[in-house]
């Protein structure tokens, strides 16, 4: 039985508590009265003094029942706990994010859009790893790294929040995006290096063949889990801008992604490949990543302990020792 930092280590003795009122009640309506008795014919003769003292006789129960009840407490052990916690990471995982910013990202068979909806879904990962390194790498017809891999989770939130499409080429370069996520892990320390490779598309341009990336993170003995992102069949896709309003006009296009490619490179590394077609198995997506990929975390807790039964022991000797003397002093003549 605990409430906040006070607990009792054996509370079953205080069931014994129930013991005290049946007890009071035995005193004060059952038992006979066990002062001494004398009978005579008549009264006449004596003059009535009543005393305070043959009153107050009952206090010495009083006073038993308290000590008895003090004793009960103090068998049950109450004290204070206070706890003091360290926290030893065992093992340590570091994390790169490669997100496709292309222009496809902005297709809103998810909502509002393709990007958006990981956007909230990656700021909630990155909230549930407090205990690991997080960098992001970002490519569409190129890639560079927009955050390198750093504890600070504030940087990752912010880097994730401002996240948009139209700052690189076109087209979808997903070799050089997992190039680049290999570069950010090589000088890696850590046990475990794990990338998250989210893409809409196929592989259409860049320098850097997806499978030749795949072995270099097969040598680095880095995991990678990656993402098609996209629904079935058709989604409205950007195609243009409003010459007038400036707006991003869509058109439902077929989706298309490489599956096969994304198939091989989880394979070939050790990870998992996952498809996303709607805002929901996107978030069961990242959260069945965080639970496949969890670090060891060794948690030291120390108890200080502060014994409060002996007070209640003294207490109970007090209170007999004071119904003893009363009993054999103020209240001889009562008894």
């Amino acid at each position: 039985m605990k409430w906040n930092n006070f607990e009792f280590l054996h509370p079953q003795f205080l069931w014994l508590l129930v013991l005290i009122p049946l007890l009071a009640i035995w005193y004060f309506l059952i038992r006979k009265d066990d002062s001494a008795a004398l009978t005579i014919s008549s009264t006449k003769g004596f003059e009535a003094k009543p005393s305070i003292w043959s009153k107050l006789k009952p206090l010495l129960y009083v006073l038993r029942l308290l000590a008895i009840a003090s004793l009960i407490v103090a068998l049950a052990r109450p004290r204070t706990v206070q706890m003091s916690q360290n926290t030893k990471t065992n093992k340590g995982i570091d994390i790169v994010m490669a997100i496709d910013v292309s222009a496809s990202m902005l297709a809103r068979d998810l909502k509002p859009n393709r990007l958006e909806a990981l956007k909230v879904v990656a700021a909630e990962f990155v909230n549930q790893r407090p205990n690991d390194r997080i960098g992001i790498v970002v490519y569409a017809g190129e890639s560079y790294t927009q955050t390198p891999i750093t504890s600070d989770k504030r940087i990752v939130m912010s880097t994730l929040s401002e996240l948009k499409w139209g700052e690189l080429d076109g087209g979808t370069a997903i070799g050089m995006g997992l190039g680049s996520a290999v570069n950010r892990l090589k000088e890696s320390k850590a046990k475990s290096k794990v990338i998250i490779l989210l893409t809409d598309g196929v592989n259409n341009t860049g320098f850097v063949d997806p499978k030749t990336a795949t072995e270099l993170a097969v040598g680095e003995g880095i995991k990678v889990y990656t993402i098609g992102i996209g629904t079935n069949g058709t989604a409205p896709f950007p195609y243009a801008k409003d010459p007038t309003s400036g707006e991003i006009l869509f058109k439902n296009s077929l989706v298309e992604i490489d599956d096969k490619l994304l198939q091989y490179i989880a394979q070939q590394t050790g990870g998992i490949y996952f498809r996303a077609t709607d805002n929901l198995k996107l978030k069961a997506i990242y959260d069945e990543i965080n639970k496949l990929e969890r670090t060891e975390v060794e948690e030291f807790k120390y108890y200080n302990y502060q014994e409060k039964y002996r007070f209640l022991v003294l207490l109970a000797g007090f209170l007999l020792l004071m119904e003893f003397a009363l009993k054999n002093t103020v209240f001889r003549s009562f008894i």
